[in-house]
């Protein structure tokens, strides 16, 4: 039975993926700090579901205590980890910039000590679209330089990036980062858009629309994304003997078996569209309120994801109005609104 130790279980990503690997008879540890960045009871609820099967052990930790995340991962000795907790949010970077530090770069260094102590057969890491930054060359390829971040989110989790990439040299440590782009679905997070808009709409609110709808995004559906990551757990990159070895348009590194992966639908809306798809499926107009463009945001995000389709024959594909009507199915029935 595979052992699969997930950081970040009780997260909106972490959560789903637990749910995937049960599914599929494999053991998982789940580690949560259970911060109150937003509702804690949503991420309380989450684990609880994921308790009811026999293969899930949960535990609440931060990821800079290094002491206790050893000794749980001593406990469970994981064939494979998958480290998707952090701090996230782009906007609450600005306001709280230590507690990216503190959460992605030294937490991630505790994950990786983990990693490499156990020899895992692939450590599997979260980054971000945001690392693209300042790029204007679109759909973004994992092969783009991806050295302007906007903001100190995308900086530590481009600093994790080079991190991982190290430990893989040095260790031959099988290693895959993955970058999202704007997921979204049930059990999603309130601070994303989605949550946000049909949230504000189902009460009158107004719903903040920047940079006035000029807005493009890379809309991820939650179960393609752990589709994805699922996929990528037996794409176990190999240190390649030459650079000659290396398939065009291929991330891998020519020193490590370490390798970046996008995770997008590989397709653009605009922002102004997508209110337009939540209003048709709540049935209720939304009360617009345009402003500018909030400082450390991108205008547009495109992933190409030719990359995860070449390794694993799978790529996103959920339309994003199949997306919403599954979120608020989900919203009205938990929220009951």
């Amino acid at each position: 039975m595979t052992k699969v130790f997930i950081t970040g279980s009780a997260g909106f990503i972490g959560f789903h993926l637990a749910q995937l690997l049960l599914r599929e008879g494999m053991q998982v540890c789940g580690v949560d700090g259970m911060t109150d960045y937003y509702d804690v009871t949503l991420k309380k609820k989450r684990h609880q579901m994921l308790l009811q099967h026999d293969g899930f052990a949960a535990h609440e930790v931060m990821l800079e205590d290094a002491e206790r995340l050893d000794a749980i991962a001593d406990a469970f000795q994981p064939d494979i980890i998958v480290h998707l907790a952090a701090q996230a949010g782009v906007r609450y970077s600005l306001e709280n910039p230590r507690a990216y530090i503190e959460a992605n770069v030294v937490g991630t260094f505790n994950v990786m000590e983990i990693a490499r102590r156990y020899a895992v057969k692939h450590l599997l890491m979260a980054s971000t679209s945001s690392v693209y930054g300042a790029n204007t060359q679109m759909p973004y390829a994992e092969t783009h330089k991806a050295d302007s971040p906007m903001t100190i989110y995308a900086a530590t989790k481009k600093a994790t990036e080079a991190m991982g990439h190290s430990y893989a040299h040095l260790w031959n440590l099988p290693t895959t980062m993955f970058r999202f782009f704007t997921v979204y679905g049930p059990w999603g997070r309130p601070d994303m858009a989605l949550f946000k808009f049909v949230d504000a709409m189902l009460d009158g609110r107004e719903v903040d629309i920047y940079n006035n709808g000029e807005m493009y995004r890379d809309f991820t559906y939650i179960d393609d994304l752990v589709r994805g990551i699922r996929l990528l757990m037996d794409a176990v990159p190999v240190r390649p003997d030459s650079e000659e070895d290396i398939a065009e348009g291929d991330s891998l590194s020519h020193v490590a078996p370490y390798r970046v992966v996008n995770i997008g639908n590989s397709d653009t809306v605009k922002l102004i569209d997508f209110v337009d798809a939540i209003e048709a499926e709540l049935g209720v107009e939304a009360r617009r309120n345009y402003m500018p463009m909030q400082k450390g945001d991108v205008p547009a995000t495109w992933a190409d994801a030719s990359l995860l389709q070449s390794l694993t024959g799978y790529r996103p594909q959920t339309d994003v109005r199949d997306g919403i009507a599954q979120f608020v199915a989900w919203f009205r029935d938990y929220y009951q609104k």
